[in-house]
């Protein structure tokens, strides 16, 4: 569903992004599992519109329409006022307007006959009132029950006196491309409104979304006020919340995303049995071993996904003896492919449980491989994980008489005033001051898809080699061909955790 909330997920990426509802999470769950049944190659026109016609009725009343009210905006007061200034005529003005709280519209489903209804959770976020509209014109207040950030899902809960109809989740591991789906909900506040396509794509990431987003992609028309309703199969069972639409007008423009039934099971399991979602947590911050760190170091496949933050030294991590630097290569005796493999199967173990991990950990001649014992902690909520996002503030550098431009970078050495400038006192390397945009290094990306260098950067080593100025560093690279393999381990200050930051940078010559 869409509504002025809404508004606060738009992204562009080529086109805008615009969030529709609020789902489940990343992780197994134990749900019905029928088998998708898309109409036969053969059907007319009129069967399949019999079909559609027949989810519909299975369907029920089991969808819902959701009101918000918001909380009306608070008038602030001006520190200072400077008389017959027009700003004060305006400000005047603007204190006599009525405040009127902000309203919005979304769609959920009924996963329960006690009321429990799943929705998203950018539906109902700072919603001062919450309305349940039937499909039969009743009308309840609803109360939130618990909701998860981290897949924008929410549940709610109405008393009605009464069983309500309900629908079933779907194993959403069984929807294939090419199924038919139908999307319901109320778009621009039309309730019970329905549409039809196919599953375009499964396990769909887009730009912004957390690790525990993988989107099924579809067709069937989904716009504002869709956010939380469900994407039904053609046996009638829900397969997914609609969350998500890519679009350049706000509107519908062929591609929407829904977040699986199976992840949504997963946290409406876990709020309704303690109110939230719980998930295991390391403590560290990761990058995934890419083909160039595999040809460095020696591995037989890029696999793995490397420590390149330690978070807290009483992290799960930390009390482990996990450092900076360690390639984790198993969880639990599972082959780890990459950084967020390694995120998903922590997280979809629970807080407390005692895990087996394998790692290597470099010495002098290579990689030792080594197995510890974790007892994993809990990962906390988004809004309290500062520093889960790369932002780097890029601060001024001193001039150089000669600026030698190794890989198209402008490299200074390390001075203590450029060390106190950029909070990187008491480390060696040599600092980046520009990037040139039109060198291939320009266009490397770390595995979340941030920029892999910037200005500000500390370079201390490349492929395994200690950095120590920049004439040896632009020597070492003078001497690489086109194809060769290349890691550096970087350090930069993040600011929001106010600690230094190891990125290891993976590429290829061009």
């Amino acid at each position: 569903m869409f509504d002025v909330a809404a508004a606060r997920f738009q992204l562009r990426f080529m086109f805008l992004l615009t969030f529709l509802t609020v789902s489940g999470v990343f992780a197994s769950a134990q749900t019905a599992s029928p088998q998708a049944s898309p109409p036969p190659s053969s059907a007319t026109s009129e069967t399949l519109s019999a079909s559609f016609a027949e989810v519909v009725k299975r369907m029920g009343s089991a969808v819902v329409s959701i009101d918000t009210k918001g909380k009306a905006p608070e008038v602030t007061a001006r520190t200072e006022a400077a008389p017959g200034n027009s700003d004060d005529i305006m400000e005047f003005f603007r204190r006599q307007m009525p405040r009127r709280p902000s309203y919005s519209v979304g769609s959920g489903f009924f996963v329960d006959k006690a009321g429990h209804i799943l929705t998203n959770f950018h539906v109902v976020e700072d919603a001062a009132k919450i309305t349940v509209k039937l499909d039969s014109g009743e009308e309840y207040t609803a109360k939130v029950v618990g909701v998860d950030e981290e897949t924008d899902v929410a549940v709610l809960k109405i008393d009605a006196a009464r069983d309500l109809p309900y629908v079933r989740l779907a194993d959403s591991n069984k929807a294939r491309v090419g199924d038919w789906v139908l999307a319901i909900g109320s778009p621009f506040g039309l309730n019970r409104s329905v549409t039809a396509g196919i599953i375009s794509q499964t396990n769909r990431e887009t730009p912004s979304t957390s690790v525990f987003q993988k989107f099924i992609q579809t067709d069937a028309a989904i716009n504002r006020g869709n956010s939380g309703g469900p994407l039904v199969n053609m046996s009638g069972d829900v397969i997914g919340i609609n969350s998500q639409i890519a679009t350049s007008t706000g509107d519908y423009n062929g591609v929407g995303f829904a977040l699986p039934s199976n992840e949504a099971s997963y946290v409406l399991e876990q709020i309704l049995k303690s109110g939230k979602v719980r998930r295991g947590f390391l403590g560290v911050g990761l990058e995934t071993v890419k083909a160039e760190f595999a040809s460095v170091y020696g591995l037989k496949e890029p696999k793995g996904a490397i420590v390149v933050e330690l978070r807290d030294p009483q992290s799960a991590a930390g009390l482990a003896g996990l450092k900076v630097g360690d390639v984790i290569v198993e969880f639990n005796g599972q082959k780890i492919d990459g950084a967020q493999d390694l995120i998903s199967r922590v997280s979809a173990t629970s807080p407390e449980n005692s895990v087996n991990v394998a790692y290597l950990r470099e010495n002098a001649t290579g990689l030792d491989r080594r197995t510890t014992a974790i007892r994993l902690g809990e990962r906390p909520l988004r809004s309290n994980r500062a520093g889960e996002e790369s932002s780097r503030t890029r601060l001024p550098l001193e001039k150089m008489k000669e600026e030698i431009k190794p890989f198209g970078l402008t490299l200074v050495e390390m001075t203590p005033i450029l060390a106190a400038t950029h909070k990187l006192e008491g480390q060696n390397g040599v600092l980046v001051k520009e990037i040139n945009p039109e060198s291939f290094i320009a266009d490397v990306k770390l595995s979340n898809g941030v920029e892999a260098l910037g200005e500000g950067d500390l370079i201390q080593r490349m492929n395994r080699v200690p950095v120590t100025n920049v004439k040896t560093f632009s020597e070492a690279v003078g001497k690489l061909k086109k194809g060769d393999a290349v890691v550096l381990h970087v350090v930069a200050y993040e600011v929001r955790t106010r600690n230094l930051q190891l990125k290891v940078v993976q590429f290829t010559v061009q």
